[in-house]
């Protein structure tokens, strides 16, 4: 309907394309005011009149078509009103399809999203649940409109943090302690490295030896390595099943460590390349950032020169339309500093094709997660915490259902409030993580609207819905079940919104809206009513 009426003003209206007139389109808040607005303020420059006066102009220019019922004129505003029952028929035909929502604005091009990305050796917390929980959401999103999506986690397995890790395990851990608790034992590594290099500052000299010796190939360290990282693999991907989280690649930074060099070579040819105290860096003084740093004053390489190569070999590997990169705020700077030299280094895409997408912070009663202080909360935890909570409510609302069914339920909606409630906040706003609030049957929650889907599925089949069932729109066109039909036509617009502002919260608000816009819905019309003909358009409009 929106397309339609796009096109009727396409016709009449000169100085705009397509895109822009659809851009520009409006869904009054007020039912009085129309199904759709189009404000003509944007043209009084353009055409040299009173908005009010193209208005009136642009409304005496239409032949009002079969599918509107008027035109109207408010102020600067042309008001569309659609007839009701083609509204309803167009949306319910659309809506039905399996394709619904999908585009294919994203034919044959690629976009990489890097998200989630722990530290390796280091357990997976309740803060890394937000990259894994949008990116995972954007993954969905631009896929939803036909992009080849590169799901990449670039694992944080590198760095002097596992000279560290070195140190700490050939002095105070043991074999058999590692393999019998894992990542546990190794963060109880790290945590007492920093208590002792605090009291015997030379264990950091012999962390950086440690780490220098795996960046120049020293087989003892590499091999002390690879089995922190295959440790941590394994109960990452734990945590990815339980989340439902998949990925196209684990690429870490370890994969980059033999693609730095031709990076460094590349910054001296173009004379990039700057000594600052034995270390050589980037100068970014001139766009106002500190410098970036390429390699450590013993030629150790850092986190950016790895970005660096990542950067150059997707785009390499994948050509991507564009790179995401899903991580907290407090990186904006260094992938600043990462795409202002790509683009120093005349990669002309780099400045539109880059993006760093920040989320805020997640905390437990307000308190910050730090790693290094041992105050952390396993993401595991919270989420088979989450599943025994919701398992304790539905064997006491529905006793008869088996362990097994009792257990599935609970993991569908304990995991799943628990990403809801992410994704619910706008990604950039800190999140506070509250029991009472995330696992609530009621009110803005997962629970809520997983409760609302399960309602629909119970009355189609109580009902015995026969999905090929002709039915009549006419009967469907009463406030609470246009005022839903609305929000169901909204979910095109919705994804390519989200995708635009690379925010998954669009689409989680908008299946609250009609979460809420069904409960209205379902409370005023009885929908299992004697008349067949109200009866089946009641259940088509529960069944989309």
């Amino acid at each position: 309907m929106r397309q339609k009426i796009v096109e009727l003003l396409d016709g009449v209206i000169d100085v705009l394309n397509a895109s822009d007139i659809s851009e520009f389109i409006e869904i009054p808040q007020k039912k009085e005011l129309g199904d759709y607005a189009f404000p003509c303020f944007r043209l009084a420059k353009e055409l040299h009149k009173a908005p009010q006066i193209i208005a009136s102009d642009i409304a005496a220019s239409i032949t009002r078509p079969f599918f509107l019922d008027k035109i109207e004129v408010q102020g600067a505003y042309v008001n569309f009103f659609t007839n009701k029952s083609v509204y309803a028929r167009t949306v319910i035909s659309n809506s039905v399809e399996e394709s619904y929502g999908s585009s294919d604005i994203g034919k044959g091009k690629v976009i990489c999203i890097d998200y989630s990305s722990p530290n390796v050796a280091k357990n997976f917390h309740v803060g890394h649940l937000r990259t894994t929980v949008i990116g995972n959401s954007l993954y969905k999103i631009y896929s939803k409109l036909g992009y080849k999506v590169e799901r990449i986690n670039h694992l944080g397995d590198w760095g002097t943090q596992f000279g560290k890790l070195i140190v700490a395990y050939k002095n105070w851990g043991s074999e058999e302690a590692v393999r019998e608790k894992g990542i546990e034992e190794l963060m109880r590594l790290y945590v007492l490295f920093h208590d002792e290099a605090d009291k015997n500052p030379e264990l950091q000299d012999e962390a950086r030896s440690w780490f220098h010796k795996m960046e120049t190939g020293d087989v003892e360290a590499l091999k002390i390595w690879k089995w922190f990282f295959d440790i941590s693999l394994d109960e990452f991907k734990r945590t990815y099943k339980l989340m439902g989280v998949e990925f196209d690649h684990y690429t870490g930074e370890s994969f980059y460590r033999d693609k730095t060099q031709s990076v460094v070579e590349e910054l001296t040819e173009k004379g990039l390349l700057s000594d600052s105290e034995g270390a050589k860096i980037v100068d970014l003084s001139e766009y106002d950032m500190a410098p970036c740093l390429i390699l450590k004053n013993d030629g150790s390489s850092i986190y950016a020169t790895r970005d660096i190569a990542a950067v150059e070999y997707r785009k390499k590997t994948y050509n991507f339309e564009k790179c995401l990169y899903v991580t907290g705020q407090e990186q904006k700077l260094h992938f600043a500093q990462v795409f202002k030299v790509m683009e120093l280094l005349g990669n002309d895409w780099a400045k539109d094709s880059l993006i760093h997408i920040p989320y805020g912070l997640v905390s437990l009663a307000g308190e910050k997660l730090s790693t290094r202080g041992g105050n952390v909360i396993y993401a595991e935890d919270i989420l088979n915490e989450a599943i025994s909570k919701i398992k304790e409510i539905i064997e006491e609302k529905n006793p008869e259902l088996s362990d097994e069914e009792k257990q599935n339920a609970a993991r569908i909606v304990g995991v799943g409030a628990v990403i809801f409630n992410d994704l619910y906040n706008q990604r950039i706003k800190d999140v506070s993580f509250k029991w009472d609030k995330v696992l609530n049957f009621d009110g803005e929650t997962g629970p809520y609207v997983q409760y609302t889907y399960c309602r629909c599925a119970s009355i189609l089949r109580n009902a015995s819905y026969d999905e090929n069932l002709q039915i009549d729109c006419s009967q469907i066109l009463d406030e609470p079940a246009i005022t839903l039909l609305k929000e169901i036509n909204r979910f095109p617009q919705v994804v390519k919104d989200a995708a635009e502002k690379y925010e998954p919260s669009v689409v989680a608000r908008f299946s609250m809206d009609v979460a809420q816009s069904f409960s209205r819905f379902y409370n005023a019309d009885k929908v299992l009513v004697d008349d067949e003909q109200l009866r089946n358009a009641r259940l088509k409009l529960v069944s989309m």
